[in-house]
């Protein structure tokens, strides 16, 4: 690894933490991220020549504060300068040998709950956690949600704009309201998660790095917050499903279900992990939430030897918990397929045709992937390639389109001459 290699990592591993204790320190979260900014580029010109320093954490603090302090003395009107003169200069001056950078947890656990704040909308949310919580550059975060890095660059100039205007403190939320501030912010992560899982645009079907990303938050959440059974549902449940990225597709990216995935290959550091997590959320003596639900579902196909050794009973029975929990289309439509598998395809098919009245799941592709795929296995192949052609026409990846499309090919071959 080079040396602008070693430093972008540790941006990356540092720069939540210095962020989030300037704008405590500051009170103006855009203010704070470009003083850590500022540092960060003085790294960039210094640490080539001079070496890495034994405490680059330190550094960088040390250094956003002494061009805190520059820009005090410069600013003459405005915000910035308001939110400089409030601040204590003497909390902001630099300890004499720079090793004055001491994490504290709960700025950070507010710089997340700030970045996923209700004020905002759910785009911004998942790009200003990714920036300011992840450390990922405007480039990066474009990147992982195709959008140009103009446009992106916007939304979270935009997102921080909000939040200086609706005058958010940078404080944690009141206990009150913490339950569902967490839900929020675990909802930012799991949105973040899924479009590495599983890309709603684009040709490239899983992207590992964002959903990597999205377990790192999750694990930092879960070790400010660890009596929050939730957090460490999603933990295991991200973990358990990213276990199966190495087989979730072949060698030319397109999908490979469930059942032809080669199981020897799952990753079962992953697994006994988030299994882990799981038994975490189950002891803490809670009620189950939604992601832990979830995560003992995928606990089920990751204990299972092989796909016929599933348990689809058990999971039927979790899905039935899960929908009185979180009632969701999705979640019926994913309870179809248990329901194939312990019930058989006309309970399936029964199960799924409620769902074609729903007009949240009108443009949703795998609602015709799964119908398409029940009544092939009940010999109703010209149904069958109806469901799976309109399917393809909805689907979201390239990837996605030609599985579905070769599955609509194969289901007409099968029809009976003369059908």
């Amino acid at each position: 690894m080079d040396i602008r290699q070693s430093i972008d990592a540790l941006w990356r591993i540092e720069s939540p933490q210095i962020i989030a204790t300037l704008a405590r320190q500051i009170g103006d979260v855009a203010l704070a991220e470009d003083l850590a900014s500022e540092a960060f580029v003085a790294a960039l010109e210094q640490w080539p020549h001079e070496g890495i320093p034994p405490r680059p954490g330190a550094w960088l603090m040390s250094t956003a504060r002494h061009k805190a302090i520059d820009r005090a003395r410069r600013e003459e009107t405005g915000r910035r300068k308001a939110a400089l003169a409030a601040a204590d200069l003497n909390d902001l001056a630099p300890d004499a040998s720079e090793q004055a950078f001491d994490p504290i947890p709960d700025d950070l656990l507010t710089l997340i709950f700030i970045a996923c704040h209700p004020v905002l909308p759910t785009e911004s949310r998942m790009a200003l956690t990714l920036r300011l919580v992840g450390g990922l550059t405007t480039d990066e975060i474009a990147r992982a949600f195709l959008v140009p890095s103009t446009t992106l660059g916007q939304r979270i100039s935009r997102a921080k704009r909000t939040l200086s205007e609706a005058r958010v403190p940078f404080e944690p939320p009141p206990a009150d309201e913490l339950p569902t501030r967490v839900g929020a912010v675990l909802g930012v992560i799991y949105l973040i998660f899924n479009e590495g899982y599983a890309a709603t645009s684009g040709d490239t079907w899983v992207r590992r790095d964002l959903a990597r990303e999205a377990m790192r938050l999750g694990r930092i959440l879960a070790a400010l917050l660890p009596r929050e059974p939730e957090i460490f549902g999603l933990v295991a449940l991200m973990e358990l499903q990213a276990s199966r990225f190495a087989t979730r597709a072949d060698t030319n990216g397109a999908p490979v279900l469930l059942e032809d995935q080669d199981r020897t290959r799952w990753d079962r550091t992953l697994i006994t992990h988030g299994l882990a997590m799981l038994d975490r959320a189950t002891t803490l003596g809670r009620p189950l939430g939604p992601y832990t639900l979830q995560a003992a579902i995928a606990a089920y196909h990751a204990r299972a030897a092989t796909f016929a050794d599933t348990d689809w009973a058990a999971i039927v029975a979790l899905y039935d918990a899960l929908a009185q929990l979180a009632p969701s289309p999705v979640i019926d439509l994913n309870r179809a397929v248990a329901l194939l598998y312990s019930d058989g395809p006309e309970a399936a098919l029964a199960a799924t045709d409620p769902l074609r009245e729903d007009r949240r799941l009108a443009r949703y592709h795998l609602l015709g992937a799964v119908r398409g795929d029940i009544l092939l296995r009940l010999g109703r192949n010209t149904e069958a390639a109806g469901e799976l052609e309109r399917a393809a026409e909805l689907a979201p990846t390239r990837h996605e389109r030609r599985l579905l499309l070769d599955r609509m090919t194969q289901a007409l071959a099968k029809r009976p001459s003369g059908a």
